[in-house]
């Protein structure tokens, strides 16, 4: 991507006009963040983009560290970071301003072994409880969805855990590989497929910034459509999701 540096600095005045371009990063999300990642030495696909982003620019970037995604989209109004990593949605883009997706993760549950699900529509038509984390682009959309289940929001994955093992819930959502973190931790629980839904990850700026959101709609588009993002994936262990094509979205 190439631009004058007449573009650079308009886009910068407009997207970071401290001169260093603040990322958020969603701990959370073991495709986008690897797990054990670290404040001082953070890595996976969100960090390999939001470098490439900021030399594209020709700036300094640097991290903002959040525990889930819920924390990053929250936090809009602080205006603590100029560009984050997360999933599309409705009642997010109110205040964000989304690439198109670069990567497409699924979203599964998690029952108990015994557990009369079959496939993902029984949670609904037995109207079951689903522990999901507060905030998650999961959680949103299965609260806005959900007509006969109960969906019970927590405040860590690790709450939700909990609650499963308990038996305080009949099932848990969440994106595919934390699902599968957690049965490979606890016996007796298993995936539930088909995946409930396909979880849209993109770069987000704030809605309002006309130049930033063009540069980034653009930037994701050459990221995919060089390899960037499928090479990522694949250098952090997550080259079996699929890089959604442009004409696909």
């Amino acid at each position: 991507m190439i631009l004058s540096e007449h573009e650079k600095a308009a886009i910068l005045a407009e997207l970071a006009p401290t001169g260093k371009l603040r990322f958020a990063l969603n701990h959370g999300n073991a495709v986008l963040v690897n797990p054990g990642s670290t404040a001082h030495a953070p890595s996976g696909v969100s960090v390999d983009l939001a470098e490439a982003f900021a030399a594209a620019l020709g700036v300094a970037g640097e991290f903002v560290h959040y525990s889930k995604a819920g924390d990053v989209s929250d936090s809009v109004a602080a205006n603590d970071w100029d560009i984050c990593f997360l999933a599309i949605d409705p009642l997010r883009a109110q205040d964000i301003a989304f690439t198109e997706p670069y990567v497409a993760i699924d979203g599964n549950f998690l029952v108990p072994a015994a557990s009369p699900v079959r496939e993902a529509p029984d949670i609904e038509r037995l109207g079951l409880t689903v522990g999901v984390t507060r905030g998650s682009a999961y959680s949103l959309c299965l609260l806005r969805e959900s007509r006969r289940a109960t969906i019970k929001q927590y405040d860590s994955a690790a709450q939700v855990t909990a609650a499963l093992v308990a038996r305080d819930i009949d099932a848990m959502g969440g994106v595919r590989q934390a699902m599968q973190a957690v049965a490979a931790a606890n016996t007796g629980y298993r995936i539930v497929e088909p995946p409930f839904m396909s979880i849209l990850q993109a770069v987000g700026t704030r809605t309002g910034r006309p130049l930033a959101q063009s540069f980034a709609a653009s930037f994701v588009r050459e990221m995919k459509a060089s390899g960037f993002v499928k090479e990522a994936l694949e250098r952090h262990g997550s080259g079996n999701l699929r890089v959604p094509a442009s004409a696909d979205v």
